[in-house]
């Protein structure tokens, strides 16, 4: 039992405390990255999920791309990795990253492909909502119409949530 338990304190040992991480003068807590907040107590890959349209999966290969350790802390990443990681999120076709990984497939302006952020991500969802009510597409007119738009059955469920149109008192 004693074997065990210096095993499990050596090991414990060697890893950095959050109180390590902190006493030093280039830890920073909050970093401001694409107009979000991002946590720097929390390891890197996470930390950047807070920016909306990165997720796990994305963020773990911008790391990958941008040689970044992927179990350091946010807060201990130098400007230069934070400047590299960035640049990746905002140019992944650049670094070779696959078409069918980014969030933003086959664009109907231009018809590129593209990994959008931020409020980059809002003003595409707005814009495609307002050229499907437009065309005067089947889910154009749901969401004008503020009813279920995949699909659901409307007459027995989601009553609590707003009145449906027709539905009376």
């Amino acid at each position: 039992a004693d074997a065990l338990h210096s095993h499990v304190a050596s090991r414990w040992e060697s890893r950095f405390t959050m109180a390590d991480l902190m006493a030093d003068n280039s830890f920073q807590h909050i970093i401001r990255v694409l107009n979000t907040n991002v946590d720097g107590k929390r390891k890197v890959v996470h930390a950047i999920k807070a920016i909306r349209g990165v997720g796990r999966r994305f963020g773990t290969l911008a790391c990958k791309k941008a040689e970044v350790d992927v179990d350091k802390r946010a807060g201990e990443l130098s400007p230069e990795e934070l400047e590299k990681l960035m640049v990746i999120v905002a140019n992944p076709r650049t670094f070779k990253i696959p078409e069918w990984f980014l969030n933003r497939k086959k664009d109907h302006k231009d018809g590129r492909y593209g990994q959008i952020t931020s409020n980059g991500l809002d003003v595409k969802l707005r814009d495609d909502l307002e050229r499907l009510k437009k065309i005067r597409a089947h889910r154009g007119l749901r969401h004008y119409w503020g009813v279920r738009v995949r699909g659901q059955h409307t007459c027995s469920t989601g009553r609590r949530a707003r009145i449906l149109p027709g539905m009376g008192k």
